[in-house]
């Protein structure tokens, strides 16, 4: 049960990074459109440098930014993290998750759950924010969230609402409003689903 999970502190600080290779994706679905950087940079309000660097596999944006990526080519968020396979199940190990966490641009680390799963209807998330690590930032992107704190503490904030996040505590709000975290406790780890 979910309740009896005690999570650790997933990466020591120097411990190898892992990155999504989502770049190669992005950039074979841009050309098949015959869409230049510069009108995908636009649609994502991202400079033309940030896509370049994220097609070449050089930078991970923000699921933020990654949702606005996926919108402005037609797609969704889960079909640039997934692979070609067709399963009925996922089972992802817990250890599996911690080794493969990926640093974003905003300072977290993210692994998405279930990447192997065609055409998902929703997007789960493992993410990990330290303290002192995360940059400042509001987002605002199409589609609903729903976080659920596993371990430590974090300011959600939510429009203009803040809220305070502790294990066990969960939100749920759609992801128009401008929104952003910022760990309270020196590392906290949560669930987040995007649909």
């Amino acid at each position: 049960m979910l309740k009896n999970i005690s999570m650790v502190p997933l990466l020591a600080s120097g411990d190898k990074i892992n990155y999504l290779k989502i770049g190669d994706r992005i950039r074979i679905m841009r050309s098949n459109q015959k869409r230049t950087l510069q009108e995908i940079a636009d649609a994502c309000d991202l400079s033309r440098s940030m896509i370049s660097k994220i097609e070449n596999n050089k930078a991970v944006p923000s699921v933020a930014a990654l949702v606005k990526v996926a919108h402005a080519l037609g797609t969704n968020i889960s079909s640039l993290l997934e692979h070609d396979a067709f399963l009925n199940a996922i089972l992802t190990s817990r250890k599996k998750a911690e080794e493969n966490l990926t640093l974003t641009d905003k300072g977290y680390y993210i692994y998405p759950y279930g990447s192997e799963y065609h055409e998902k209807k929703m997007q789960p998330f493992l993410f990990v924010a330290r303290k002192g690590e995360v940059k400042q930032h509001e987002v605002s992107h199409e589609g609903e969230e729903f976080i659920y704190v596993i371990n430590g503490q974090m300011k959600m904030q939510v429009g203009k609402m803040e809220y305070l996040l502790k294990p066990g505590d969960s939100l749920y709000f759609s992801s128009l409003q401008k929104h952003g975290i910022m760990p309270v406790s020196n590392e906290v780890t949560y669930l987040d689903i995007f649909v």
